[in-house]
């Protein structure tokens, strides 16, 4: 449901206090086996990803935000001093979207930009997740404490059969030297707008981070769901990857096959579309913040 902001939504404390309550129990269920891992200075190499990668830490999931065009009622005294919260009605509070607009108008442009351009782009999934080999291509340094499931020499192997087709500049910047020549087109980050598109496992997990980067203007439900897409899609990406990780209970998407192409394939679309909707759902939103604020 799309929410106007001429005629806000009234949310009495007994009700927002349970969906405010209801959505901290969710975060914290998402992610109580990492806060169990830090407290015994464990890692993983597939669930850690969204704490450190992102560099967002698990508090930051608990804090349930209506979206614009909701007012609190009798939120005053709890959240009167949030930032990018105002006051209205006395004892009422909603997000102060137009003030978020103002002090971070770059960031603000630039994130519904790249959503948008997203969003409206054509997927393109036969890259097969090869980066992850990319990363590993001639050298011996991973970036993983685990073996290789075909061997150094294997995954050059596989790297050298293939056309490498990377779209997303954070996943092609960490190529290794000798697979940057390889890629089908060289990446910067000045073109990411313009080569952004809705097949790339990390152009999906980064839905979650543009997200939170649009911080009170999303609605809880949302920032939630994306940290979900995102942790299948960290996954998806690491079964497919070179590294062994049966160990760990993930057994391997084998991309160096034509069945594990095919499986691939076949989840990157799920997921695809999972990242569209989400990318859907919140510019709903922003197109609503847009035209109050045009009027």
């Amino acid at each position: 449901m799309t929410l106007r902001l001429s005629a806000p939504v009234q949310l009495a404390p007994e009700t927002w206090h349970q969906l405010a309550d209801a959505h901290a129990e969710r975060a914290d269920a998402l992610t109580e086996a990492h806060r169990r891992r830090a407290s015994r200075a464990e890692k993983h190499p597939v669930e850690d990803f969204l704490f450190t990668y992102y560099s967002y830490k698990p508090a930051i999931l608990r804090r349930w935000h209506p979206g614009p065009g909701v007012v609190l009622n009798g939120g005053a005294d709890q959240r009167g001093g949030w930032r990018w919260y105002e006051i209205v009605g006395g004892r009422n509070v909603r997000v102060a979207d137009e003030q978020f607009r103002q002090e971070r108008a770059s960031l603000y442009r630039g994130v519904t930009g790249l959503l948008r351009a997203t969003r409206d782009r054509a997927g393109v999934f036969g890259c097969f997740g090869l980066h992850e080999w990319a990363m590993v291509y001639r050298t011996d340094a991973t970036r993983h404490e685990i073996p290789l499931r075909l061997g150094a020499a294997g995954t050059d192997a596989v790297v050298e059969a293939h056309d490498l087709r990377c779209t997303h500049f954070d996943a092609f910047r960490f190529f290794t030297p000798e697979a940057v020549p390889l890629n089908r087109e060289p990446l910067d980050r000045e073109g990411a707008v313009a080569r952004e598109q809705p097949g790339c496992l990390h152009a999906g997990m980064d839905v979650y981070k543009w997200m939170l980067k649009l911080g009170p203007l999303v609605p809880g439900h949302l920032l939630l769901d994306a940290f979900v897409l995102a942790r299948d899609i960290r996954e998806l990406d690491m079964r497919a990857s070179p590294y062994d990780l049966r160990d760990w209970g993930y057994s391997p998407v084998a991309i160096e096959t034509a069945e594990g192409k095919a499986e691939y394939v076949r989840q990157q679309r799920l997921l695809s579309a999972r990242g569209q909707a989400l990318r859907a759902a919140v510019l709903d939103v922003v197109d609503v913040v847009d035209a109050a604020a045009a009027v």
